[in-house]
């Protein structure tokens, strides 16, 4: 099955720092197969087909303890989680000059509807949508400083998400269907 482990707050502001090439060998080394890194960020796409995603985000959180000395959360999804996810996204919601666009990933305890009830949420301003998994989340760049999101930075829930930007959350997709493509 193919799974991505999905990093939360790696090589962010000078923090936690930890090399992709030497993060690809600690998976490796854990057994996991057809392993690729994409950008600093922490996405890492793996083959397993014995443990669980809850299996394998434990055993990564210790690896990574073991081999970097960091506490860093590890979200583990399929390929059917993030096709359900990616399905879920508007095709017109895009990073560039004009317009934000980022997912949301949510840890499992937070993974209900009613999530977004804990936002503060400008409907003139924030287009938001939930899907199983995450929180899609667009709105005009013009608007960035009244934007909602500002408001979920330093927030509990903020902890209990990793944070994508639309061309990323795409790319990691793309590179789980091509994994899966692939044979031992």
């Amino acid at each position: 099955m193919v799974f991505v482990a999905l990093l939360r707050g790696i090589n962010v502001g000078g923090n936690n720092k930890i090399d992709m090439k030497l993060l690809k060998g600690t998976f490796e080394g854990s057994d996991l197969k057809n392993v690729v890194t994409y950008i600093n960020t922490g996405n890492i796409i793996f083959t397993e087909d014995t443990r669980t995603a809850e299996q394998l985000s434990e055993l990564l959180e210790a690896a990574i303890l073991r081999d970097f000395g960091l506490a860093i959360k590890v979200m583990i999804r399929s390929i059917e989680k993030i096709k359900t996810i990616m399905d879920a996204l508007p095709e017109n919601w895009i990073n560039d000059s004009n317009m934000k666009s980022d997912v949301l990933y949510l840890w499992d305890d937070v993974n209900e509807q009613s999530v977004l009830e804990k936002l503060t949420i400008k409907p003139e301003i924030d287009r938001i949508i939930y899907v199983n998994g995450a929180i899609l989340w667009s709105y005009d760049k013009e608007n960035a400083g009244k934007s909602g999101m500002n408001k979920i930075v330093g927030t509990k829930l903020y902890q209990r998400v990793t944070v994508r930007n639309v061309n990323t959350a795409r790319k990691i997709y793309e590179l789980m269907k091509a994994s899966g493509n692939q044979k031992d």
